[in-house]
């Protein structure tokens, strides 16, 4: 078979390991041995295979570490090895692979540092995906120079540290329209292969869901169950384009963002079992494409935002385990709920009657100086005739008794 370019043998049952003599096929630009039961560790030989640009072997019970050799595939697209039991650290020869736009080795034994070399020198991958390994240590800045990614995804791991503000200039996440990253032209081959079978990425978006056909549109940052600490960067705000944010149980600290409502092609969003406090931005009513929401187990306080979207989130779990929260959809009415409706109307109603006291008593000052300009204007006729001045005078004064009681008051 030394011309055969298109090899895809998945759940079919094949057990036992991978012959060295696949390393034979020479011209092979696609293997794809994924949903097996294929065991043992991997050949050493793949140096030999300079066409590959698509290697599936995920799903599998395969083991060992993963060979240096790998990182002769100078012409690989997609690397999926993920669901098996590969453990080590990841081979420094696989940023030799520069070419990677895909790199799946979730659901393994894989324990070390990330690597900073995936950050310098994988500048094309558009989905990194580690998840469920034991990865420790911090998030290396350098993965702020992948702008081409729309995909990571380092769940259930031992990492620590705060997240990186550079995740806020990761360009690819910040454009809204969709970068299609699955399309690929093989020299090899002589057709064009729309790769979407074999990438079944499980995403926490409330609960695990597979993505395959809608993948090229998933904009995607998934973080929980670590040990991250420190505030959520407000730069995370930028990625305009992000579908999927789940920063849940780790050990976040600080404000939910109040930009957090400018992500509004945001459909997931889970915060929850962090200790995250302060109130609740209200800009979160602007994420009108939210379908799932948690925030549970905070330390977050005041009224609940209404309004929009947030209207159909009726679950009170989404809230549970932030004693300090209130209002729909929790139990716990706010008790600041009658001041904020009702004390406007108060200060309104006072500010009228002190602007009508104030009209009153220069109504009544006005009065009695016109009735003082009349009076000297008519004191001839007065002094002239003592029955109306008598008169006169005793009107006066009870005018000029009610200004001084009026103004007393």
């Amino acid at each position: 078979m030394p011309m055969l370019t298109h090899l895809h043998v998945s759940r079919i049952m094949v057990n036992g390991a991978i012959p060295s003599s696949i390393c034979g096929i020479t011209s092979l630009g696609i293997l794809i041995l994924s949903s097996n039961q294929l065991s043992g560790s991997l050949p050493h030989c793949w140096e030999k295979l300079e066409a590959l640009q698509i290697l599936d072997l995920s799903n599998n019970s395969l083991s060992g570490t993963i060979p240096d050799s790998l990182g002769s595939l100078g012409s690989l697209l997609f690397l999926m090895l993920s669901r098996n039991s590969f453990y080590g650290e990841l081979p420094s020869s696989l940023q030799n692979c520069s070419n990677l736009r895909n790199i799946d080795l979730g659901e393994n034994n894989f324990s070390a540092e990330l690597p900073k070399w995936i950050g310098k020198n994988l500048a094309s991958l558009g989905i990194l995906r580690l998840r469920s390994n034991s990865f420790h240590g911090g998030i290396p800045l350098e993965f702020c120079n992948l702008s081409l990614l729309r995909l990571l995804d380092l769940a259930h791991n031992e990492l620590s540290g705060a997240i990186p503000h550079c995740f806020g200039n990761l360009s690819s996440m910040i454009m809204v329209a969709p970068v299609n990253q699955f399309s690929v032209n093989t020299s090899s081959i002589s057709e064009q292969i729309v790769y979407m079978d074999g990438v079944t990425l499980r995403v926490i978006k409330g609960r695990e869901l597979e993505y395959d056909k809608n993948l090229r549109f998933l904009v995607s940052i998934d973080l929980s169950r670590n040990h991250l600490s420190g505030a959520i960067p407000m730069k995370l705000t930028n990625l305009l384009g992000l579908s999927i944010l789940n920063l849940s149980a780790n050990s976040i600290i600080g404000k939910i963002p109040e930009k957090i409502g400018s992500l509004r092609r945001l459909e997931s969003l889970d915060l929850s079992r962090n200790q995250l406090s302060g109130e609740i931005p209200s800009s979160i009513s602007d994420l009108t494409s939210l379908n799932h929401l948690n925030l549970s187990y905070n330390e977050l306080v005041g009224r609940i935002p209404s309004g929009n979207q947030l209207q159909a989130f009726e679950d009170p779990s989404i809230y549970e385990g932030n004693s300090k929260l209130c209002g729909l959809p929790l139990s716990l009415k706010c008790q600041d709920n009658e001041t904020h409706d009702q004390a406007p109307n108060h200060v309104n109603e006072d500010i009228e009657d002190d602007e009508e006291g104030f009209e009153l008593k220069w109504f009544y000052v006005s009065m009695a100086v016109g009735f003082v300009v009349g009076y000297f204007g008519l004191l001839g006729t007065l002094l002239v005739k003592k029955g109306w001045r008598n008169a006169c005078s005793m009107y006066l004064e009870g005018i000029i008794d009610r200004v001084q009681l009026l103004w007393r008051n």
